[in-house]
């Protein structure tokens, strides 16, 4: 983990490491990426509420998203970090969110739900911040019902051209905000290529760069 502060780079995803950084992010988050995810945690909750009932939010960090859910979804959510948590609560409390059913401490990769718990799971940046992916988008799909979606906001990486030589050349500095350059829509397609009973039903860049982007994935009603 490096010692200034930094979110976790790529080549330092272990569990506790991801933790620990945003443990020390927690006081400065909301003034440093409040605005800079604002456009993507508007795109989620849109996209979420078109389903509503109860909702997952993996990696809810200080819950700048709960207050603007709508009254009538029941919202869970959970994070690595403690001390995010703590500023989700307190966040909580003091907009009286009373449609917010639980906040927990919870690795992305082993939620603690039963299966086909919530009707739409909601993963803001969270994906390539993680330290096994796949193993979350595992987990997304377990908790989900059948029927149910998966709302992903995330980087996506390109493969080639011009866009591509610019990320690697600014690799450095973007892994230290915890996001894999690396990560290329591919690697979510593989993911749902192999797996059972889930498909893509929308993928979108946010803009204003389309750097991020608004990944739906829906739990097929057999599953």
């Amino acid at each position: 983990m490096a010692g200034n502060g930094a979110l976790p780079t790529a080549g330092d995803m272990h569990t506790e490491g991801v933790a620990r950084a945003y443990d020390r992010w927690a006081p400065i988050y909301d003034l440093v990426f409040g605005k800079v995810f604002a456009r993507g945690r508007s795109a989620a909750i849109a996209a979420a509420e078109r389903i509503g009932g109860r909702i997952l939010e993996v990696g809810v960090g200080t819950g700048l998203s709960l207050p603007h859910y709508s009254a009538r979804s029941r919202l869970v959510g959970v994070d690595l970090s403690a001390p995010m948590l703590a500023k989700a609560r307190e966040r909580v409390a003091r907009l009286a969110l009373r449609n917010v059913e639980q906040l927990d401490v919870m690795d992305a990769e082993h939620l603690a739900f039963a299966d086909a718990s919530f009707d739409v799971v909601v993963a803001q940046y969270v994906v390539t911040a993680v330290p096994n992916p796949e193993a979350a988008l595992d987990e997304f799909l377990r908790v989900a019902r059948p029927g149910g979606e998966i709302v992903i906001t995330t980087r996506i990486g390109a493969d080639a051209g011009l866009r591509g030589t610019i990320e690697s050349l600014l690799s450095p500095l973007v892994n230290r905000l915890g996001w894999r350059t690396e990560f290329s829509w591919q690697r979510y397609q593989d993911w749902v290529d192999r797996t059972a009973g889930v498909s893509v039903i929308e993928r979108r860049p946010l803009p204003p760069l389309g750097h991020f982007s608004l990944i739906r994935l829906r739990k097929s009603d057999a599953a």
